[in-house]
């Protein structure tokens, strides 16, 4: 858990995917589509902790794991709460907010 809390707080907006998984590679498209650069943590791609961090976002609340979306260190959620909050338009001054986009 301290592993993901430190992770999520280094940059404005952090998604925790997995290569395999078609919501995560849509999540990550819509964030670059609106200018977003994540930091994304590929957790089938870190043998040593992706597990680790896997379980701690469940322990979080993360149900499914990935894809697990953070913006200003705060949990999101994953794809449906995430397209909730673009297609209400609150995603963009959430971006905004947290200084992941600008304009």
């Amino acid at each position: 858990m301290e592993r993901v809390t430190r992770l999520v707080s280094q940059r404005a907006v952090v998604i925790f995917s997995k290569s395999t998984c078609c919501m995560s590679h849509t999540i990550k498209t819509l964030f670059y589509d609106l200018g977003v650069n994540p930091t994304v943590h590929e957790l089938d791609e870190e043998p040593r902790t992706g597990k680790e961090i896997e379980k701690a976002l469940i322990r979080l609340g993360c149900n499914p794991s990935v894809p697990a979306v953070f913006i200003g260190g705060e949990l999101v959620g994953g794809a449906n709460e995430v397209m909730t909050l673009h297609l209400s338009g609150s995603l963009v001054p959430l971006l905004k907010q947290a200084g992941a986009i600008w304009l």
